[in-house]
This record gives structure tokens, sequence and C-alpha cells, in this order.
């Protein structure tokens, strides 16, 4: 792969807002970034109602796992073959139809839940299809950042931006949620993340993309999924960074579906008490997201990881053990911090370290680590809290957290080793252009 362009970093004396915003100076991030803001509000509010509407008719950890298992399952058996075709589709394309897909799916909930013949099968087969949906939008949604942002040194800062989009909502979405779902119920939150994607829609279209030539597009769709795998399974650090998010998406973050019944059971309290507590996880997020965006370089960002994934599993530990309102949102603080920095972080050193004509795959995996191992984590947990309870469920996952952040510790010399040679040729670190031509050989997996 060339090396990506980059320009010379901003100089110490550049005011710090502006440069935490830098990624916002292109016209097509600074589009998507405005639309994504509100139709990511509206989706927040929807997992929120979502989840609190199957424990309400339910009354079952389990069918809340289960739900969460179908929203997620087609994610895992599709992502691999949803990045090969992104790697050859017009990625703006595939946005918007997805995009509009979600909307209807949203509306079609809420025409459900509004007339009250919504059952807990319906939530399941509408989240089965948002799944599939994803399963081709998250993929190319990542891949697509490098075509909105032309200037390269900025790619970073806009992960960052996105992931700070992402939790503003998560602040945000679930706070109105509560609040709506205890007035008037959960249909009307679908039917504003229905509207909500319309702001999405509208700035997609309104993009001026250049087109990307794609060369490969009559090759053989088995034959490229059998070179993305090898490629990600073969190079240590692209293997390492998605094994981590994986165990963290598989024991960690299925917390979210235990989050009714700590809010129900242990805390005493409604829909608002979950409210509380998702927006308390969206706050941390929403810090570790700023924290990065202030982030000057994505060196440092392999330690970064392995400590974030530290902090995200001591904060389930200790969240699982309490039962005061005070102290559970205070802990879920960190654990939205923890959660937030470890996956930013690993996006970032990915998004800058693949070889563009395999980006697509690359992030299909991604996303099928990150979301697409939650749906058995989902399954997992919703299955162990039914047998010993949330609070006890919720202690394994955070121990299993830990473990692995102390293992991903241990991979962090190699990790340095091998994605040195590629920073120096992508001009982060200055060095003797002897090193650069050291990257190619580096990054590319042995042939078999």
């Amino acid at each position: 792969m060339a090396a990506l362009q980059t320009d010379a970093p901003p100089k110490p004396t550049d005011k710090t807002l502006t440069f935490m915003l830098r990624a916002l100076r292109h016209r097509n991030y600074r589009l998507f970034f405005g639309g994504q803001s509100v139709s990511l509000i509206g989706t927040w509010m929807t997992r929120i109602a979502t989840s609190w509407l199957v424990y309400r008719l339910s009354h079952s950890a389990l069918l809340l796992g289960f739900v969460s298992f179908a929203g997620q399952i087609p994610t895992f058996l599709l992502a691999p073959f949803a990045g090969v075709w992104v790697d050859r589709w017009d990625r703006h394309r595939v946005l918007v139809v997805t995009q509009i897909l979600a909307m209807v799916q949203s509306f079609w909930l809420a025409a459900l839940a509004l007339s009250h013949r919504i059952t807990v099968w319906d939530v399941l087969y509408l989240s089965a299809f948002q799944g599939l949906i994803n399963a081709f939008d998250m993929p190319a949604r990542q891949a697509f950042v490098v075509q909105m942002v032309e200037d390269r040194a900025d790619l970073s800062n806009a992960i960052a931006l996105n992931s700070s989009m992402v939790n503003m909502a998560r602040l945000i979405g679930p706070s109105i949620a509560g609040v709506i779902i205890a007035a008037v119920g959960e249909g009307y939150c679908f039917l504003i993340d229905g509207i909500s994607y319309l702001a999405v829609i509208g700035s997609l279209l309104l993009m001026r993309i250049a087109a990307i030539q794609v060369s490969r597009a009559t090759k053989n769709t088995l034959r490229e999924l059998h070179e993305g795998w090898h490629y990600v399974s073969r190079f240590a650090p692209i293997r390492s960074i998605l094994l981590l998010l994986a165990l963290i998406s598989l024991m960690g973050m299925p917390y979210a579906v235990l989050m009714p019944i700590f809010a129900g059971r242990i805390l005493h309290g409604g829909a608002h008490t979950l409210g509380f507590l998702m927006g308390a996880s969206g706050v941390g997020a929403l810090t570790a997201a700023f924290r990065l965006a202030a982030r000057r370089s994505v060196l440092g960002l392999g330690r970064l990881t392995a400590i974030s994934a530290g902090i995200f599993g001591a904060g389930l530990i200790a969240f699982s053990r309490s039962g005061m309102m005070w102290l559970s949102m205070l802990l879920m603080f960190f654990v939205g911090l923890g959660m937030m920095q470890q996956m930013a972080s690993s996006n970032t050193i990915l998004q800058t370290i693949v070889d563009e004509d395999k980006r697509g795959r690359v992030m299909s995996y991604y996303a099928m680590a990150f979301t697409g191992m939650a749906p058995f984590g989902s399954l997992l947990a919703g299955t162990v809290a039914n047998r010993i309870g949330a609070p006890d469920t919720l202690l394994i996952s955070g121990i299993c957290c830990l473990l692995g952040a102390f293992w991903f510790g241990t991979q962090l010399k190699t990790i340095r080793q091998l994605v040195r040679p590629i920073y120096v040729g992508l001009g982060i670190i200055p060095e003797m252009a002897v090193g650069i031509q050291e990257a190619s050989a580096l990054r590319t997996p042995p042939q078999e």
C-alpha cells in the first residue's frame, strides 16, 4: 500500500478546542458529524426502550439476553462477507441504503408499540433485521471515514470525534428515553428514532464524494475472504487488538443487557434509574473520547488500550458489588470511560496501520469482534444471570476483562516492534529513510 499522506502536525501553540475539532474542517465529515449526532440520540433511545420493553413484558434475564443475541448475531455471521463486498462497492451508497432500512425498522417498531400489539417475538424479529443491516453498515461506516477526511493527519481525530459523537448520544439518548418511557411509553422512543434517521440520510445525500477506483470487483469472494483472514490472523498487531476486543465484547459488553435488572431489582428503581445508569456510563465514555480527540499522535495508544481494558474490568467488578445509587453511577462512569478508550484506541491503531485495499475486510473483522461477539456474550450473560444472579455474573465478566488486559500488556513489546516501521513510513515517527523500506515487508504477513 502506498504510504498515507500526512501533513505536519499542528503546532503546540494551536488553540486546544480548535485542535480537538480539526476533523470538522472537512465538509463531508462535518455533514456526517451533524447528521449522525442527531440520529444516534434516537438510536440510543431505541436501545434503552427495547431493553426496558422486553423486561417489562417478560421480567426475564434470559429473554433480555436472547433478544440482544438476535440483534447482533447477523454481524458475526455476515461481517466477513460484508467486508469483502464493502471493499468492492461504493461505501457512500451502502450507507445511504443501510440508513433508509434502519429508519424503516424503527418506524415498524413504533407502529407495533403505539398500537399496543407488540410482543417479545416482534422485538426479536425486528432486532434480527436491524442486526442484518448493521452487518453491512458497520464495516462500511468505519471504512468510509478515510473518504470523508481528505487529510490523513486528521484521521485519528475523526475517529475520536466519532467516539465523542456516539457517547454524547449515549449520554443524552438514555436520559431522554427514561423520561419518555415513564411518561408515554416505549413506542414514542421508536418513533423519534425513525424520524432522526432523516438527519443522517440528508447529510449523506449532501456530500460530494470522490469515486474510488475498485479493481478487484471480479475476484472470487471466497478468495478475497481468505486473503483478508490471512492478513488479519498473521499480522500480530491486528490479531492481538482484535482478540482483546473480542474478549471484551464477549465477556464485558453484555453488562448493558443486565442493566434493567440492576436498575429494577438491585437499586429498586424504574426506567429513569436505567437512564441515569446508562447516562453515567455515557459521561465516562464521552470523557474518554474528548481525551483521545486532544491527543496529537497515535503513539502510546497500545499501552492505553491495555490500561483501558483494565479500568473497564475493574469497574465492572466494583459495580457488581454496589447497592447504592450514587456509587453505582460513579462506577458506571469508569466503566464507560474504560470501554470507550479501549474501543476507540483499538480502532485508531487499526485504521492507521491497515492496508487500504484491505480496509473494508479488516474493519469487518473489527465489527465482528466488537459487535459480532456481543450476541454470544448477551446470551451467556442472560443464561448465567438466570442461574446465579446478575451481580455474580457481572463479577465474572469483570475478572475476565482484567485477565484480557494483562494478556494484551504482555504483547505490547512485539506489537511495538512491528508497528514502528509502519509509523516511520507514515511520517508519524521521524527516522532515517532506510527504516521506511522495512515497513512493507513487516506489514504483509508471510505468504503460504
